[in-house]
């Protein structure tokens, strides 16, 4: 065991503790298969893109990410099970602002395997970042259904202000276009409320998240583009 490896279990808050779910339990879980608040990950050594999954549950409702867990439901298990939790314990240190609260526990799937569960919270200090070595500005990622993607500049306004009391908006043209339009093709992004309301995008990214804070209106990110539904 290294160095920085003994310094880490040393510490009593950094040890996962004992899972009280047991191994039909943890079979149970797999079984539902990757979703909005599941995410399963072989192994650590890709710690990058597993700080990603942890930021974009922290940032959304909350999740469980299992590693050594397979895309294809098998439980392996990790037979490194110590190195693996300072690997990704160590990530999100280092990688993940603001620090973001989890758990962690273990469940044995044989006598020389075990399986780590970070618990994730929804978070009440959104949006969280992840912030690699080599980059110069931190992103932050959403949980879409069974994926994560990387959020916007409208969703990260969105997280912020989320919990504020009293957003007001004004129903004037533009609004109503935007309901007009809705109501008739369903979904619309910003580029096209600025095409058809004759805005500057900027006032249609204005607009659209105030109508999301404001419950009239939801929206869907997505790598590519975010879309807003009627409610």
């Amino acid at each position: 065991m290294n160095q920085g490896l003994a310094a880490f279990f040393e510490k009593s808050e950094s040890h996962s503790r004992i899972s009280d779910m047991n191994l039909k339990d943890l079979k149970n879980l797999v079984r539902q298969g990757e979703n909005s608040t599941l995410e399963f990950k072989l192994k650590a050594n890709h710690p990058e893109k597993i700080v990603r999954e942890i930021v974009a549950f922290a940032n959304t409702k909350g999740g469980k990410l299992l590693v050594g867990v397979g895309d294809d439901k098998t439980i392996p298990g990790l037979k490194f099970v110590d190195e693996e939790e300072y690997i990704l314990v160590r990530a999100i240190e280092r990688n993940c602002f603001p620090a973001l609260h989890y758990e962690i526990e273990r469940v044995s799937v044989t006598d020389e395997r075990d399986v780590l569960i970070f618990s994730i919270p929804k978070s009440t200090e959104k949006p969280h970042f992840v912030q690699l070595e080599n980059e110069e500005k931190g992103k932050a990622y959403v949980r879409v259904n069974d994926r994560s993607v990387q959020a916007s500049r409208e969703v990260r306004q969105i997280l912020r202000r989320e919990n504020e009391e009293g957003i007001k908006f004004t129903y004037g043209d533009k609004e109503k276009i935007l309901m007009e339009y809705l109501a008739e093709n369903k979904k619309i992004t910003i580029e096209k409320f600025s095409e058809i309301a004759k805005i500057p995008l900027w006032l249609a990214s204005r607009t659209l998240v105030l109508l999301v804070l404001s419950n009239v209106i939801k929206i869907q990110p997505d790598e590519v583009m975010d879309w807003y539904y009627l409610i």
